[in-house]
């Protein structure tokens, strides 16, 4: 006979937690052992039941759910954690990633899939909604590109940062060129590669970005 799915569930509302119950007993192969109501109890549950999958919420008192699955994962690898929240927020899905959960779906998902979701977790493989797929790529990105960004400007060489702090004291080439003791081409060449490195396409947007990025220091 086949070992069934040992479950947990863990959620601060009794009547979500009782629902989940419902739909987890009307499979054969899936049954719940425990249910907790914070982050603490989800640990707690966890190290002494070592559960096949945990359902775990997010928000909640005390412990939240992405700390609590931050310990569980680092004591207990094996167990799968599904994060059943009505988040979609692509912070939530990456830090939850992060983290180390198996699965990720929304509260609404229908019960078969849920259903179909556990059983998945519990053979090993990652599960995330199709509907934060989307959400989560967008965020892996965004993040992708704030680092390309921060390593493109930190590229620039101390001369052109010179140019950009004087570029921001609101000199032009020629005074530029006259302050640093260099030719006015030299600081062409230097203001057309502080653009490129900061991908913008005038002064006014390069002093934006150095200001922004705190790049200059405007009470020199």
């Amino acid at each position: 006979m086949q070992e069934k799915i040992r479950v947990i569930i863990v959620d601060d509302h009794p009547l979500v937690r009782e629902g989940l119950r419902k739909v987890l007993t009307l499979d054969d192969e899936i049954e719940v052992i425990d249910e907790a109501g914070d982050g603490q109890g989800a640990i707690n549950l966890a190290r002494r039941l070592r559960p096949d999958v945990v359902l775990m919420d997010i928000n909640m008192p005390g412990t939240n759910g992405i700390e609590a699955t931050r310990v569980i994962k680092r004591e207990i690898p094996s167990t799968g954690i599904i994060a059943l929240t009505i988040h979609e927020e692509e912070e939530y899905v990456l830090e939850l990633v992060r983290a180390g959960v198996s699965g990720y779906v929304l509260k609404d998902i229908a019960p078969a899939k849920l259903l179909e979701t556990i059983k998945t977790v519990a053979k090993g493989p990652s599960v995330i909604d199709p509907g934060i797929t989307n959400k989560l790529f967008g965020e892996l990105n965004r993040l992708s590109k704030r680092r390309k960004e921060k390593e493109e400007w930190e590229t620039l060489t101390d001369r052109e940062m010179d140019v950009l702090q004087l570029m921001s004291q609101g000199c032009s080439n020629k005074e530029i060129a006259r302050s640093l003791t260099i030719s006015e081409k030299t600081v062409k060449n230097h203001v057309t590669n502080i653009f490129r490195k900061l991908q913008v396409e005038d002064r006014t947007q390069a002093v934006l970005f150095a200001i922004k990025h705190r790049l200059v220091d405007l009470n020199s």
